[in-house]
């Protein structure tokens, strides 16, 4: 996994963006997330138990997988959402980017490699895409059945209760 500042600049959102500039794993901690790199499945489900979570299913992120519809759905995982739920995914194949929005809302775009397990917390806005290979499989885990509804940035967005809680979490987290 590699975090950086996404550099904002027109181009595929597939592209690394790269602004050269990283950021350092204790800003991403501060912003909630966790990461990991587990090469044994073992260790995921270790994680799954610790943070309770019962279900769980793979996915595949490629034009093979998709057929037609891949490159609206990749367009429709970049547009700017928050979930109810916590996020966490785990890299069985591939590699993809997820952007999530820094304290200053700014763009921090998270490179995840095969092995890579991160864990976004309930509210925070993000967006996921494919890297350039257009190939990802991963393991999503619920805590629950999947509810896994985007709820796309806006004012109402803003004001939601998951919303305001990480807001405040973030800023306990910040504050430590």
């Amino acid at each position: 996994m590699r975090a950086y500042w996404y550099d904002n600049l027109p181009g595929d959102q597939r592209d690394p963006h790269d602004s050269g500039r990283d950021v350092d794993p204790q800003y991403l901690k501060k912003l909630g997330i966790l990461a990991f790199n587990y090469p044994n499945v073992e260790d995921v489900n270790a994680v799954a138990k610790e943070r309770q979570y019962k279900n769980r299913d793979e996915v595949v992120i490629s034009p093979e997988a998709m057929g037609p519809i891949y490159e609206e759905k990749v367009k429709t995982f970049f547009s700017e959402h928050l979930h109810e739920d916590e996020e966490i995914r785990y890299i069985l194949d591939g590699a993809g980017y997820f952007d999530v929005r820094g304290k200053d809302d700014d763009w921090v775009r998270i490179k995840l490699d095969k092995h890579d397990l991160m864990i976004m917390p309930a509210g925070i806005y993000h967006r996921f895409t494919t890297d350039n290979s257009n190939y990802t499989k991963a393991m999503r885990l619920f805590k629950e059945d999947p509810k896994w509804t985007p709820l796309n940035r806006g004012r109402e967005t803003d004001q939601n209760p998951y919303r305001q809680e990480y807001l405040n979490h973030r800023e306990s987290l910040s504050a430590a």
